[in-house]
């Protein structure tokens, strides 16, 4: 297994396996979680996509209007850059910037799981 590379374009592909479906819903809901904001995953791998990108749209719209400094305190612990969200805005341009960034937070999810399993595997 080559180190995964993982950009806006290939998510879905990525997202191919049940485990690693489960494990990336399992990051993002710790990741919120860990401020109070609920995710939960349903365990359909074939929708987990659309299913966690509504989700994280409508609790990021939702931090955007009453905690502003909660969301980057969230964005700061999945650690979203601004730089990946302005290269996301040029590679997404039918996503308005919540859906760029709810898609954010699933890649870099989806690199932390991808990692994890890269680095178990070659040690």
């Amino acid at each position: 297994m080559d180190l995964p590379q993982v950009s806006n374009n290939n998510v879905s592909g990525l997202l191919n396996q049940a485990e690693i479906v489960q494990e990336t819903a399992e990051q993002i809901m710790k990741d919120f979680g860990m401020f109070g904001v609920e995710i939960t995953f349903s365990g359909d791998t074939t929708r987990a996509y659309d299913e966690l990108h509504h989700q994280l749209i409508e609790q990021i719209s939702l931090l955007l209007e009453r905690n502003y400094e909660l969301l980057l305190s969230v964005l700061y612990q999945v650690d979203i850059t601004d730089r990946e969200i302005a290269r996301a805005t040029r590679e997404l341009p039918h996503y308005n910037q919540v859906e760029i960034i709810a898609h954010q937070v699933i890649v870099r999810d989806l690199k932390k799981v991808l990692l994890r399993r890269y680095f178990k595997k070659h040690q």
